[in-house]
């Protein structure tokens, strides 16, 4: 590893804390709903389709994905389907909103590890409150220099955050369980880049070709990072 590293950004979403298993069983209940329309795999493709085409009007994240499950109501019921369904949906979307955090494991032990020997920061995309509230739930906030949350995370993204820091990308480090969002743009822009494979992934940010670069890394464990870095 780049002994010039100075900065590591970590995403948050099953980075930090568990969330996409938490969208798969709304997701789940939500197909639920609707089997007397259509097959649970069926409504499973259409949401993930009327999310596709909405991605650019909402971005990412819970209020985002309320919305797709109402338009998708709507769509596949072709307007008949009741308010209460409707109302099943948003609360599906609700109880997302109010999960509690739960960290992955050794995050608690790698931020203790780092903090104080590199500048540390959140970066993550999604709806700006709620990923505030799972910030402040998490009790990780004092470990970060810089909180950054990010409409998307492309090359450009991640040059607006590295001239934000004055940081230059070969003094960068971003970990994350995104190869698409976490480690290509990084890796794009000169920057150093670590994979921590979550069980767990949505099917946008799915990337299946193995990568090999000089700038990168996989690991098993956000821990594992400890062995790579001088501390």
């Amino acid at each position: 590893m780049n002994n010039h590293i100075t900065t590591i950004a970590f995403d948050a979403d099953d980075t930090l804390w568990i969330n996409e298993p938490y969208f798969q069983e709304a997701e789940k209940e939500f197909c639920v709903l609707l089997e007397d329309y259509l097959p649970q795999h069926s409504v499973s493709q259409e949401l993930f389709k009327t999310e596709m085409q909405n991605l650019h009007l909402y971005g990412y994240g819970v209020k985002g994905f309320m919305l797709c499950m109402v338009e998708t109501i709507s769509r596949i019921s072709n307007n008949t389907a009741s308010l209460e369904l409707v109302n099943k949906a948003i609360q599906l979307g609700r109880e997302l909103l109010q999960k509690p955090i739960e960290l992955l494991d050794g995050v608690t032990e790698t931020l203790e590890s780092l903090k104080g020997k590199y500048r540390l920061v959140v970066a993550t995309k999604g709806d700006l409150l709620d990923q505030e509230r799972k910030l402040k739930n998490s009790g990780l906030q004092e470990y970060f220099h810089h909180i950054e949350i990010m409409s998307d995370k492309k090359e450009n993204d991640y040059k607006k955050l590295l001239k934000h820091l004055d940081c230059q990308p070969e003094n960068f480090l971003m970990l994350g369980n995104s190869i698409k969002s976490d480690i290509l743009p990084v890796l794009e822009i000169g920057g150093f880049a670590a994979h921590i494979p979550y069980h767990v992934t949505w099917s946008h940010e799915q990337h299946d070709v193995t990568l090999e670069h000089p700038n990168f890394m996989e690991l098993t464990s956000v821990d594992e990072i400890l062995k790579h870095l001088t501390i």
